[in-house]
C-alpha cells in the first residue's frame, strides 16, 4: 500500500479548525454556536473594494504578473509610506495571503535543518509553514503573567545557534493580542545585526492598536535594510479574508529576487482579488477609526466578563482581536470539544480555540483558549457567561 510522505504525518491539523465537524454536527442537531475560534471579522468589508471589482469591465481574465500588478504594488508603497515604511514597488512581491508569503520567504532563506526563533505562544500555521520547508521552531517562550511581553536579550541570544537564520514575530500578535514597544523592537534589531540573522515581522493586525497605542513597524529600524522583512496581508485590515491577497515586503534585493522565482512557479495572485485589494487602499480614516471603537468596546466588555469568573487568568489584549485565556481545566482540546457536543444553554454552545496549538513547547497551554473577538458584545456577554456555566460541571 502506498504510504505518507513524513512531512505529511509531521504535518499539524489546524488548533482552529479541527473543532469544524463538531460544530457542524452540533448545528445539524439543532444548536445555535458562538463562534469565538476563528479571527473571521464580522465587519463589513469596505464598499469600494466591492464596488471595483462589480464596475471593472475586464473581457479576459488574463494572469498578472508574478509579483502583482504593479499599479497595486505602486499604490501598496504609498500606503506603507504614509506608515513611516520608505519603500518602493520594486520592493514589494503580492502573494496569494500572507500564508504564501511566509512559505515563500522560509523557503528562500532557509534550508531544511535550519531553524527560526518564533515568540511563543504564535499563530499556529507558523509550524505547518516549517514543516512544510523542513525548518526547526525555536520557541522563545512568553507568559499570561506579563502579559506576553518579550524575553529578554539573553533569551534569544541563549537560543541562537549556528542553524538560526531568523527571527520572528507577530505584531500585534495573533494569539496574544501583544503590541511589541519601539524598546522591544530596537532589542530584536540589535540582535539580528549582532547574529546575522533575519527579523521577519508578520504586521498582518497593524491598524488594530489600542488605548493611544503605537505600531512601530520593523521596516522603521534604521540599518536593518539586509535584515528586515514584513509579511502583511488585506485580510484582517478591510475585512477580506476571502480575498487572499497578502505580500511581502523587504529591501533585501537577494531575499526579493529568491521569492519571486517561487512566486513565478505558482504563476500569479488573483486578478480580481488585486483590483478590489488596490481599490481598498482608498478606504478612508474614518472606517478604520470606527472599527478600532468597535474592537475596543468589544475587548472591554469581553475582558470585564471573563473577569467575572472564578479560577481564569485572562492577558489584556493592546491590539488585533484576540487574548489568550487560562482556564481552571487540564485540557482545553478536550473542553472545547465537550462543549459542542454536550453543552448547551437554552440549546446554544461556544466553539473556542484550544491554545496548545498555538505553542511548539511541550505541556504549554493544554489549559488556555485563544478567543476572537470578532462577534458584538451583546453575543460576546451570552458566549462568556456560556463558558462560565459550562466551567461549573466540567470534570477533566
Amino acid at each position: 500500500m502506498p504510504t505518507i510522505s513524513k512531512k505529511g504525518l509531521l504535518m499539524p491539523e489546524s488548533p482552529i479548525r479541527k473543532l469544524v465537524p463538531y460544530a457542524e454536527k452540533a448545528v445539524a442537531d439543532g444548536k445555535s454556536i458562538y463562534y469565538l475560534n476563528i479571527g473571521q471579522p464580522d465587519i463589513k468589508t469596505p464598499e469600494v473594494a466591492l464596488q471595483a471589482v462589480k464596475d471593472n469591465d475586464i473581457e479576459v481574465l488574463s494572469y498578472s504578473r508574478s509579483e502583482g500588478s504593479e499599479s497595486y504594488r505602486k499604490k501598496l508603497a504609498g500606503y506603507y509610506k504614509n506608515h513611516n515604511i520608505n519603500v518602493t514597488h520594486k520592493d514589494i512581491v503580492v502573494t496569494s495571503g500572507a500564508s504564501e508569503g511566509l512559505l515563500f520567504l522560509f523557503s528562500s532563506i532557509m534550508d531544511p535543518g535550519d531553524e527560526v526563533i518564533i515568540s511563543e505562544p504564535f499563530y499556529a500555521n507558523y509550524i505547518a509553514f516549517s514543516v512544510a520547508s523542513g525548518v526547526k521552531v525555536v520557541p522563545a517562550v512568553c507568559s499570561v503573567d506579563d502579559n506576553f511581553a518579550l524575553p529578554s536579550i539573553d533569551t534569544f541570544e541563549k537560543l541562537i545557534t549556528p542553524k538560526t537564520k531568523a527571527i520572528l514575530i507577530c505584531n500585534p500578535g495573533n494569539p496574544t493580542g501583544y503590541v511589541y514597544t519601539e524598546e522591544e523592537i530596537k532589542k530584536l534589531a540589535s540582535i539580528v545585526k549582532k547574529n546575522d540573522l533575519f527579523l521577519v515581522a508578520d504586521e498582518v493586525y497593524r491598524e488594530f492598536v489600542y488605548d493611544g497605542g503605537t505600531h512601530h513597524s520593523v521596516m522603521e529600524q534604521p540599518g536593518l535594510d539586509q535584515h528586515a522583512v514584513v509579511i502583511d496581508s488585506v485580510s484582517k485590515r478591510y475585512s477580506m479574508c476571502g480575498a487572499r491577497i497578502g505580500c511581502l515586503v523587504t529591501k533585501n534585493e537577494t531575499v526579493r529576487q529568491t521569492v519571486l522565482k517561487f512566486a513565478q512557479a505558482r504563476l500569479s495572485p488573483p486578478t480580481y482579488a488585486q483590483i478590489a485589494s488596490k481599490a481598498a487602499l482608498d478606504t478612508p480614516q474614518s472606517y478604520f477609526d470606527d472599527v478600532i471603537e468597535e474592537y475596543v468596546e468589544r475587548r472591554n466588555t469581553l475582558i470585564s466578563e471573563l473577569n467575572k469568573i472564578e479560577g481564569i487568568k485572562v492577558a489584556k489584549p493592546k491590539g488585533a482581536f484576540y487574548c489568550i485565556v487560562e482556564l481552571p481545566i487540564k485540557n482545553s482540546d478536550h473542553f472545547a470539544q465537550w462543549l459542542l457536543e454536550h453543552f448547551n444553554i437554552n440549546n446554544e454552545t461556544v466553539m473556542v480555540a484550544p491554545a496548545g496549538g498555538f505553542y511548539s513547547t511541550p505541556n504549554i497551554g493544554l489549559n488556555q483558549i485563544r478567543i476572537a473577538y470578532v462577534l458584538n458584545k451583546e453575543s460576546l456577554v451570552k458566549a462568556v457567561h456560556i463558558l462560565k456555566e459550562a466551567l461549573k460541571i466540567y470534570k477533566d
